[in-house]
């Protein structure tokens, strides 16, 4: 009888050959605390420190690879969950920040228009700036203020023209009415003079 050589084949036979045994034994165990209550890095931890190497296999019971199968796809279970979880937040925080992106943009635009029209209006229906009105408005009332000067020169030059003019004539009619008087009083001298003289060639 040849003897079996080959490491793994040796380990499947014992298998077969004590499986029942086994398992009566494993289920008489009682399972460790540690494989319900820790993490599952703590139960790596905490059969890598228990279990043996034997040939290069570490020989592991077949209820805690079950419970550690069971841990590890409950905390993939989780972790999926968690992931989906995260993903949904992840949605949620994208959309809110879009939205708020967008009010953002709404906002700079209606301050924008705000300063627009704290700093322009309608002027007989042209839109423009108040920076641009003031400056119209000041050469106006800088061209109106310079016309208003004008004016009162003007008025006044012709008012001194005027009153010299009214003392000229004044001083024409007075001159006039001098001379109408010498004039008038020459005349009826004259007209005496000459009725003494018609008098004294009647009485000749």
């Amino acid at each position: 009888m040849k003897l079996i050589r080959h490491p793994f084949v040796f380990a499947l036979v014992l298998s077969g050959l004590f499986a029942s045994p086994i398992r009566s034994v494993y289920a008489q165990a009682d399972m460790p605390p540690v494989m319900d209550s820790a993490t599952f890095e703590a139960q790596m931890e905490y059969l890598q420190e228990k279990t043996r190497i034997y040939n290069g296999f570490r020989a592991i019971r077949d209820d805690i690879f079950l419970k550690m199968k069971e841990n590890a796809l409950d905390s993939m279970a989780k972790e999926k969950l968690e992931v989906a979880r995260l993903n949904s937040e992840m949605s949620e925080r994208d959309f809110q920040i879009e939205s708020l992106n967008s009010d953002l943009v709404r906002a700079r635009n209606e301050r924008d228009q705000a300063i627009r029209t704290k700093d322009s209006f309608s002027f007989l229906g042209i839109q423009m700036q108040k920076g641009l009105y003031n400056t119209i408005m000041w050469i106006i009332v800088l061209g109106l203020a310079s016309l208003a000067v004008i004016l009162f020169l003007l008025f006044k030059r012709s008012h001194v023209v005027t009153v010299q003019t009214k003392k000229e004539l004044e001083n024409i009619q007075e001159a006039f009415e001098e001379y109408r008087k010498s004039s008038r009083e020459k005349y009826e001298k004259l007209v005496v003079s000459h009725h003494s003289e018609i008098m004294k060639l009647k009485r000749s």
